[in-house]
């Protein structure tokens, strides 16, 4: 039975995951490059910068060592993407065993190489079990302890079966799945489609076009993913269509807020400025881009995001020639 574990990021996620972990009795080890972020979780059971006056429990401790967080038996990755190679071979270096269970809870591309988060673990940990963790689950709530669903993957039942165990709480169900890919690409290519939600609600076009923007987002998502090698069936689920709807609709998203700020005219520079949290729907919306080009996958909504987010094509331009576009059959691939 796992009894401790670290947390590699202690931004909202991270923090808000701890959490979890601590009211499963394990003691935490919640990692980050803040002394006075650290100092805070350690001493007063905060963390004020990204969760404000939520407690904390006392057996999560805040750590600004990697090698300590490297000695625990279970590690969750929930950095940005695009520092996750870097966090990774810092903890690479420090020789941790092979049984030691990594888990990606980070929703993100590599950007160096285009590897999905579970694949830049298995390159740089060839002989340890991994897993993943995602699904409709904003930092904000899973702090508050709200009534929260998510699905972790790994190719080993029993390695999704220990990470499971641990993520089992009055409050916290989880569902296991050995479709990695297509839990991972869900997560990635749904924030893209929250920057287009926002860029919807920012313009002031209503709920019709933010219904067909979202139906019409998880059609590209299950194009992108089974074209990836992943299950049509998990982009009905909670990393697919779950989370699509949340990060979509809710007040707490991130990406959401980006596109709000770009549809009532802000500067992509002056909306990541006016933010304290990475949204990652911004650097996925290349790798997204780049993938599909890739894959020779139709992605229309991707294309116009990264076209609104890379290009400085007006969002309002994108969005009509998303309805200009030739007529075609609903079903078409």
């Amino acid at each position: 039975m796992i009894t401790k574990a670290a947390v590699l990021g202690a931004g909202s996620w991270g923090t808000a995951l701890s959490i979890a972990l601590a009211d499963r009795q394990l003691d935490v080890v919640l990692y980050g490059n803040e002394p006075e972020i650290a100092d805070e979780i350690t001493h007063q059971h905060r963390n004020s910068k990204y969760l404000g006056d939520i407690e904390l429990p006392a057996n999560i401790r805040g750590s600004l060592s990697i090698e300590e967080a490297a000695q625990q038996p279970l590690i969750l990755l929930v950095v940005p993407s695009q520092v996750a190679r870097l966090v990774l071979g810092q903890l690479a270096k420090t020789g941790i065993s092979s049984d030691t269970i990594l888990v990606s809870c980070t929703k993100g591309i590599d950007p160096d190489h285009g590897s999905l988060m579970h694949e830049l673990i298995e390159e740089l940990f060839p002989d340890n079990p991994t897993a993943v963790l995602s699904g409709p689950s904003h930092a904000e709530e899973v702090a508050k302890r709200m009534a929260t669903l998510a699905t972790i993957g790994s190719k080993d039942p029993e390695v999704s079966a220990t990470v499971q165990e641990v993520f089992t709480l009055p409050w916290f169900r989880t569902y296991t799945s050995d479709d990695v890919v297509g839990i991972e690409v869900g997560g990635v290519v749904k924030n893209v489609f929250a920057i287009a939600a926002g860029a919807i609600d920012g313009l002031g076009l209503g709920d019709n076009a933010k219904a067909a923007m979202v139906t019409r987002g998880l059609a590209e998502m299950t194009r992108l993913g089974t074209a990836l090698g992943g299950k049509e069936s998990t982009f009905r689920g909670l990393s697919g269509m779950g989370d699509l709807i949340v990060t979509c609709y809710s007040e707490h998203s991130r990406n959401n807020r980006v596109g709000q700020m770009l549809g009532r005219g802000k500067t992509l520079e002056e909306t990541i400025a006016a933010m304290n949290q990475v949204a990652e729907g911004v650097p996925n919306a290349k790798n997204a881009y780049e993938l599909a080009r890739k894959l020779n996958v139709r992605t229309p909504l991707i294309d116009q995001a990264y076209a609104v987010l890379h290009e400085n094509k007006p969002t309002g331009e994108a969005l009509r020639e998303l309805l200009e576009r030739d007529p075609r059959s609903e079903m078409d691939d």
